[in-house]
């Protein structure tokens, strides 16, 4: 089973109405949006989103866009004060840097978490947090939240 989710991160100039194209052309083509980041700097930003079809969108965008894309990690979250406390916490102690996160709530209200880790330590967090009983996400799951 794959357990890495494909995110894909758009280079976006930071200029109005980007986003805008964005979301029109992954709604033309049916795309649905599950979870999204922006971060910025003064000249781009870079959009990173979970889609429902995540090689349909990249497809579609890269006419207009620089479009790649990321393996991350899905797991479930704890809707509660400490859950992002405790799988910060069994990530680091066991070596693991985040390189960056984000979350969502999905159709069943469970929250979940988007992680981003260095490649070579993505088998290890995977391994680390499903040894702490914590719910790994298969892609396919992801995708049609």
């Amino acid at each position: 089973m794959n357990d890495m989710v494909t995110q894909i991160s758009i280079f976006l100039p930071n200029r109005p109405n980007q986003l805008s194209k964005v979301t029109g052309i992954l709604m033309k083509e049916k795309v649905n949006i599950r979870a999204l980041t922006v971060s910025e700097t003064a000249d781009y930003g870079i959009l990173r989103m979970i889609v429902s079809d995540p090689d349909k969108a990249q497809k579609a965008l890269q006419g207009s866009f620089l479009v790649d894309q990321t393996d991350v990690i899905a797991c479930a979250l704890k809707d509660s004060p400490g859950g992002l406390h405790e799988i910060a916490t069994i990530l680091g102690e066991n070596g693991v840097n985040i390189e960056y996160l984000y979350a969502f709530i999905g159709k069943s209200n469970q929250a979940v978490l988007i992680l981003r880790v260095e490649n070579q330590m993505r088998s290890k967090a995977i391994d680390v947090l499903g040894s702490k009983a914590i719910k790994i996400y298969d892609p396919a799951e992801i995708y049609s939240l």
